[in-house]
């Protein structure tokens, strides 16, 4: 069936939108064998996948935790990570314009993938069943593969050997890289990347993200300072004309 107003057919929106789902949500099994790994509790694990649901925010908490971190600069790591959602939920509430009384449900979804599916759509029609669909398939799928990786942590043994902890970054990274298309938007990613790697052996487990978080603020400053010196030189070159 296709839109009224000629948008994209539903069938398409719905198959890429399971496609999406299905492939970040299966992901949630490394999500349940790392946090085990880590020492969360059976409970703890699925109550994160359940209550927060934003998986790189997920990883970098259990990845503090794992490696010795302070429970609070954990926590404060994973809440600057899942801080961007909260700038998707503007741009998508003006997208999906739905009932006040739904959107406190709706904004449970609000994370890297739903948002890239719905952005990825040209009416509200398609936006909104893409955003349905692939939050429905993926919250599903990653609590019951979280479920299943806590409880087969121990038959797997030692995650570090199976790199299973780098699983979840990486599927935040593949759909992050699509996003940069900016100059400057390239620059507060290898900015942060640089500043998050290279203040991994020096600094606790978990702080290093904090201060990667400053690579936008940082660029920002410095783009706005490079603006406001290549006004003041056309103005020069203006009044040096009228002379």
């Amino acid at each position: 069936m296709r839109s009224e107003d000629g948008g994209k057919p539903d069938a398409a929106v719905v198959r890429d939108a399971l496609g999406v789902g299905v492939a970040v949500g299966l992901s949630g099994f490394a999500f349940g064998v790392t946090s085990a790994g880590s020492g969360l509790t059976l409970l703890q694990t699925c109550a994160l996948s359940l209550l927060v649901f934003t998986g790189a925010s997920q990883f970098a908490l259990v990845g503090a935790l794992a490696g010795g971190g302070n429970p609070f600069t954990a926590a404060a790591g994973a809440f600057f990570l899942g801080v961007r959602n909260a700038f998707y939920g503007l741009r998508l509430s003006q997208l999906l314009a739905l009932p006040r009384a739904v959107r406190p449900f709706a904004a449970q979804w609000v994370i890297d993938e739903t948002t890239a599916v719905a952005l990825a759509q040209p009416t509200r029609r398609s936006v909104r069943i893409g955003f349905t669909v692939t939050g429905l398939t993926l919250y599903v799928l990653w609590n019951l593969t979280t479920l299943l990786g806590a409880l087969g942590a121990d038959a797997i043994g030692d995650t570090d050997a199976w790199g299973l902890d780098a699983a979840g970054p990486a599927v935040f990274l593949a759909l992050l890289a699509p996003m940069l298309k900016t100059t400057m938007e390239r620059v507060v990613a290898g900015l942060a990347v640089v500043l998050g790697l290279g203040l991994l052996p020096v600094l606790p487990a978990g702080v290093p993200v904090l201060v990667a978080a400053l690579a936008a603020p940082a660029v920002l400053w410095a783009e706005g300072r490079r603006r406001a010196r290549t006004g003041r030189a056309e103005d020069d070159d203006t009044v040096g004309e009228g002379r």
